[in-house]
């Protein structure tokens, strides 16, 4: 390959740099991480950024950061609190190890973000691409890239033939990816470019070849092959599952709420007591199930009422269908219900502002519209 493809040679590697960064002079956006070197700052964009648009992500970047300037802010906020200021971007698990790396960084370093590679790598949350990405857009470190978008532009410049996650082509990647960075300086302007290039220019689908400034090195370009390269994934296979959650309020209006375990789901956010029911074949065997495992769990009864809403969702490689009803307790168990940790009866305004699961918001906004209309 490496005779085949003109950027693996010395001068097609120097040309391939001076087009991107000319290109990105001229054509990048101005994100508000990239007008920072703190490398807490730009670890939080990069967090943020993983699997969400950037549109959707800068008004949370800004309150996030008024919220938590700094690693030591971070680390001595409550979970629930980070997690508050989290709702809306899902992905929970990125703010919880957020929430440790920011620990880690206080009892280990002193609160001051690492500079070392390895360190950082270290970190909860924090993979290979992070790392590097961190610590070459904070200190022009040079460290290789390789996330969605270099994936796909360098997949279509090595004209790669192995699909971008096997071993041999995350090989070829990563090796490209510390090639393609000058030896002394400039190695964070070269993967900023590198990296919007591949955001804005070379697509999934419809890439904008014609304008793209890496058009003339580029043999998938040459050769028509955008839609072949990078090889396309393999389907992903979903399990599905039918669930049901229970809306419980008391006679104080407040609402039942269970904080996820640790093993579960959106572990730590809170939701609605919710219960597997894909072996029931029937809505009245689901309803028998739900009351069994509610008092399992709780200890109490249940009565089941009518259905508020059904919605659809995936997480990882699951399809859920999630139904929810209304349900009563007796009022002298609710009377005698001791809160803990893992559950409280909130009210409507406690209960909009807790960590709820994405799926448990968009059932609390049914039940919300539904007394609005009442």
């Amino acid at each position: 390959m490496q005779d085949e493809v003109e950027v693996w040679r010395p001068e097609g590697l120097s040309r391939l740099r001076r087009l991107a960064i000319k290109w990105f002079s001229e054509n990048g956006r101005k994100l508000p991480w990239r007008i920072t070197s703190d490398p807490y700052a730009i670890w939080v964009s990069e967090i943020m950024l993983q699997q969400t648009q950037v549109a959707t992500v800068i008004p949370f970047y800004h309150r996030f950061l008024e919220s938590f300037p700094d690693v030591v802010s971070l680390a001595d906020a409550s979970l629930d609190d980070v997690y508050r200021h989290w709702a809306g971007l899902g992905y929970y698990r990125r703010a919880r190890q957020m929430h440790q790396a920011a620990k880690v960084v206080q009892k280990e370093h002193a609160g001051v973000f690492p500079t070392d590679f390895q360190r950082v790598h270290e970190l909860p949350g924090i993979g290979r691409y992070t790392a590097g990405a961190i610590l070459s857009f904070s200190a022009d470190q040079r460290q290789p890239i390789v996330e969605a978008n270099t994936q796909r532009l360098y997949a279509r410049l090595l004209h790669l033939k192995q699909e971008t996650t096997s071993k041999a082509g995350q090989s070829h990647l990563w090796t490209f990816a510390e090639l393609v960075l000058p030896k002394q300086k400039g190695s964070g302007g070269v993967n900023q470019a590198l990296m919007e290039i591949g955001s804005q220019v070379c697509l999934p689908k419809n890439p904008l070849c014609m304008v793209c400034p890496l058009s003339d090195l580029c043999p998938t370009f040459k050769s028509g092959s955008q839609a072949k390269i990078p090889v396309p994934k393999r389907p992903k296979d979903f399990t599905d599952l039918r669930e049901i959650a229970l809306v419980i309020h008391d006679a104080k209006d407040r609402f039942l709420m269970r904080r996820c375990a640790s093993d579960e789901r959106w572990a730590g956010l809170w939701d609605f007591p919710r219960f597997d029911v894909t072996p029931c074949k029937t809505e009245a065997s689901e309803a028998a199930h739900v009351a069994m495992q509610f008092r399992e769990r709780f200890g109490k009864s249940v009565l089941i009422g009518q259905k508020l809403h059904e919605l659809k969702h995936a997480v990882t490689r699951y399809r859920i269908l999630l139904k929810g009803y209304e349900a009563e307790i007796d009022s002298s168990v609710r009377a005698k219900w001791k809160e803990d940790v893992e559950t409280v009866w909130a009210d409507a305004d406690e209960l909009s502002n807790l960590a709820l699961s994405s799926s448990g918001k968009r059932l609390w906004n049914t039940v919300l519209r539904n007394r609005n209309d009442v």
